[in-house]
């Protein structure tokens, strides 16, 4: 087992993993920003480094820095947590190739899966499913023209290296179609720097499931069930929850398996998640994210397994500690993410936190960083907490998270707490009946 691993990350998730090592009895480095210096995670591992000034390209990004400081603190493995370079290939070979760990995937899965064209004909030839489109990129408008005309309109333009929506554009009639691929294009050209991109159908009203998988380098492969994604604000997720409340129990086992079987055929190591869209009983991949994910607490909470130690475990080469016939799904569990942004117009809003109280009791959790006092700087995302509520049913847990919202205090900036706490009561959510729509047209609906 390791005994000291550097965090290269901020934030609630940099203070999660903290804890995992400790629990563990692994020492902890944590790197940081000149804006972070009074952060929780800072103040808690047992060395810090100061990596840059506020700039993510110049600290959190910045891998010859946070090289420097695993080699100076002696740390033996990093772990990456998610964003900034939890899905960067070269990082993940850079780490490697000192002589250090990295806890996550290979750099070649990493490469692999963060092309979403490779990524797509992969899984393909794995028996999973995948929407109906081009099976590479589209190379010229005749061959756009003639594909979107046999999938059918509308069709979906998106980066083969992209994400968070960028790079992404409907197409609902030909006309469109060629001025909508040089959009896609652009923007894919500007963000990624790459222009490469793909087609696939339009599905008019999916739901976004993801299934959480997790393997280690002696064979075992194990899926953790699934989370409903699917209220969505511009691509991002705003309330992740499992089980789904559109499956039912052989759905799930037969995806389960599907991904289990695929998984192990493609030799992947450490935690993942394969994401799918699902309309009328069958499910389309999307892509697959090679990284401990933001909602990961949620399916903690349903099965009891804490993902970030035995990410840790099976990177230092150790088996899964338990199998598939181990794996018990008990209860309901949603999690709602808290930005520190207005509920209504969306403008981020940093700030000095006067006042904080996060609530408690029964199957209640917070993985956040702040604290009275703390001053949340405006060069990260917004993401400031996770509520995350577990119960034995469905409603149960429904009731316990509308209560656990009303107790939550965060005060001296605008958050996203009301906004939650009208989702959580609206008929359609309490209802399960939802899609990856629907939160974009609510929101409309109020203005």
């Amino acid at each position: 087992m390791f005994d000291k691993v550097l965090i290269a990350n901020r934030g609630e998730i940099a203070l999660r993993i903290h804890r995992a090592c400790r629990e563990m009895g692994i020492h902890t480095v944590a790197v940081h920003s000149t804006a972070d210096e009074d952060a929780m995670h800072v103040r808690l591992a047992d060395e810090s480094v100061c990596i840059g000034p506020p700039s993510a390209a110049r600290s959190y990004l910045n891998i010859p820095a946070i090289m420097a400081a695993a080699e100076i603190t002696n740390a033996d493995a990093i772990h990456p947590g998610y964003g900034f370079l939890s899905e960067n290939a070269k990082f993940a070979e850079i780490v490697a190739d000192h002589g250090i760990t990295f806890i996550g995937p290979t750099a070649e899965h990493i490469r692999l899966m963060g092309d979403k064209i490779a990524a797509k004909d992969t899984v393909r030839r794995l028996g999973v499913p995948c929407v109906p489109g081009s099976d590479g990129a589209i190379d010229d408008e005749a061959e756009a023209a003639r594909i979107a005309a046999e999938i059918g309109y509308p069709v979906l333009v998106k980066a083969a290296a992209g994400g968070g929506g960028r790079g992404m554009r409907v197409v609902k009639e030909p006309e469109r179609l060629s001025a909508e691929i040089a959009d896609a294009r652009s923007e894919a050209r500007n963000a990624f720097g790459d222009d490469a991109v793909y087609m696939e159908k339009y599905l008019s009203r999916p739901r976004h499931i993801e299934m959480q998988i997790i393997a280690d380098a002696h064979g075992n492969v194990v899926h953790l069930g699934e989370r409903d994604c699917s209220l969505q604000r511009r691509h991002q997720k705003v309330v992740e929850e499992s089980p789904s409340p559109a499956l039912n129990a052989r759905e799930r086992e037969e995806i389960g398996e599907t991904v289990v079987k695929a998984i192990s055929a493609l030799g992947y190591l450490g935690v993942g998640t394969i994401e799918f869209l699902y309309e009328d009983g069958a499910f389309y991949f999307i892509e697959m994210n090679t990284r401990l994910q933001v909602e990961h607490p949620v399916t903690e909470m349903v099965t009891g397994i804490d993902l970030v130690r035995e990410q840790i475990r099976i990177a230092s080469g150790a088996p899964l500690s338990f199998t598939q016939k181990d794996v018990r799904f008990t209860g309901h569990a949603i999690e709602c993410r808290i930005n520190a942004e207005h509920p209504r117009t969306f403008m981020a809003s940093p700030g000095q936190v006067t006042d904080y109280h996060q609530p408690g009791g029964l199957g209640v959790r917070v993985d956040s960083a702040l604290y009275s006092g703390y001053r949340i700087p405006p060069y990260y995302d917004s993401l400031i907490a996770k509520l995350i509520v577990h119960g034995n049913t469905r409603n149960e847990c429904l009731m316990r998270l509308r209560r656990a919202l009303e107790e939550y205090v965060i005060g001296g900036i605008t958050c996203t707490i009301p906004l939650l706490s009208d989702l959580v009561g609206n008929r359609d959510f309490v209802d399960g009946t939802y899609d990856i729509k629907w939160l974009e047209e609510y929101l409309s609906s109020l203005d």
